[in-house]
């Protein structure tokens, strides 16, 4: 295992790139099956699900190399149509392997996935679209079977909640298939529409991306092409909390504006001010946080969940009592035993949160459980008195790229050890 030593309470200056965002990433390289031809992916984050990812595609037959910084997949060697579970257990977003290696072979077996323990994600939303598009579903042993022996059918799919991984694994699916297939109540997040630009561009036919409504006409063929992955908003996020939590200004550069709309406002209500110029995000934080009264993540447009994490950590500084409402994961709230470590004083019950500020956080050995859990330790490590230790770094890598490197090149004393 892996860990950081965090020396806190200096402050943050300076300004970084923002890194590909993750959540695009992963969908978007598992659609490169779908065509033919080299891809060419710019901005593709170095992480350890990133990773995962092509090795699954190298298992199933593709060719993945770096070129120029850049990443280059050709998938015309495909050759398997099964993911083995060594694989598939270590990233949670590798179910979304599963309608593209159908639309392509007209069979796919995988296991259940694995990744972050964040409570139920069941895949029945994924399971119930296929078969409506003619898939026939076997599970056997912990393994999914998916047969579709004469090709995908278009059909008109209802979600019951606008799922980001059923509506990703349903495009793809969709965009190879015979005849329209029309996603209602369909996730409208920025990497879904980051997904539908890369296959709109490969060939596809699709209408209503970032809509409640998405229609795909599918066609015959997709062909490689080049694209360059969406910044990561949720590493943006973060990025503002450290900032917030440390009484800091810096400059974040490749921001997209609108991917935090929801997340902005949360900010300055806590008196930090955010501008824009070409791109580039200016953030500045007072010398001390109001709280922010009443934080809810919902499905985008809505306050991400991903975000809720770090964002808590700096609640835990602010002037006043803030409340948090996670309405997406049942299991989100496991890095608040680890804050109180450091003197968070934060209360649970159920899906909600209630957090009183305190005036100082100090050094403790803390040990992060998922992802953005990790990421609310680190920014708490950045304003506590004197040393934090932070182990389980090993969940950070999932999706956040060199990050100990991005905080000290902005003033903080952060080793990797």
């Amino acid at each position: 295992m892996s860990g950081f030593v965090i020396n806190g309470g200096k402050k943050l200056y300076g300004e970084v790139e923002l890194q590909g965002a993750k959540n695009s990433a992963l969908p978007i390289l598992s659609a490169t099956i779908l065509t033919k031809g080299d891809n060419i992916l710019y901005n593709c984050p170095e992480l350890t699900d990133v990773d995962a990812c092509l090795r699954i595609l190298r298992y199933l037959g593709c060719e993945a190399k770096e070129q120029n910084g850049a990443l280059v997949l050709n998938c015309g060697g495909l050759c398997e149509n099964e993911i083995p579970d060594s694989l598939m257990r270590e990233m949670r977003s590798s179910i979304v392997f599963l309608g593209a290696i159908l639309a392509r072979t007209g069979y796919a077996k995988l296991s259940f996935p694995g990744g972050c323990e964040l409570g139920p994600r069941p895949i029945d939303l994924h399971l119930k679209a296929l078969k409506k598009m003619g898939a026939k579903i076997f599970e056997r042993h912990g393994s999914i079977v998916c047969k579709a022996e004469k090709g995908l059918k278009g059909a008109k799919i209802d979600l019951s909640f606008p799922s980001v991984g059923a509506t990703e694994n349903i495009i793809l699916a969709a965009v190879l298939a015979e005849g329209t297939t029309t996603i209602v109540n369909a996730a409208r997040e920025p990497e879904i529409c980051d997904l539908c630009d890369y296959l709109i561009d490969a060939g596809a036919e699709i209408y209503g991306s970032g809509e409640g409504v998405i229609v795909i006409d599918g066609v015959r063929e997709l062909y490689g092409v080049s694209h360059s992955i969406i910044p990561d908003r949720i590493v943006a996020s973060t990025l503002m909390s450290a900032a917030a939590v440390t009484k800091s200004s810096i400059t974040v550069n490749g921001v997209i504006r609108n991917h935090l709309s929801s997340v902005i406002p949360v900010f300055e209500e806590t008196g930090c001010k955010v501008s824009f110029k070409d791109g580039n995000m200016n953030f500045s934080a007072p010398e001390k946080l109001k709280a922010m009264p009443l934080v809810r993540t919902m499905p985008y447009p809505g306050f991400p969940t991903d975000a809720q994490a770090p964002l808590m950590a700096a609640a835990s500084v602010c002037d006043g009592t803030s409340v948090f409402v996670e309405n997406i994961f049942e299991n989100r709230f496991k890095h608040v035993g680890e804050l109180t470590r450091l003197g968070a004083d934060i209360n649970v019950q159920g899906k909600v949160a209630v957090v009183n500020g305190v005036k100082t956080l100090y050094g403790a050995k803390v040990e992060a459980q998922d992802l953005r859990g990790a990421a609310s330790l680190i920014v708490a490590a950045l304003s506590a008195e004197g040393e934090t230790q932070v182990s389980g770094i090993e969940f950070l890598e999932r999706g956040y790229e060199n990050f100990e490197v991005i905080l000290c090149s902005l003033g903080a004393d952060v080793k990797k050890i």
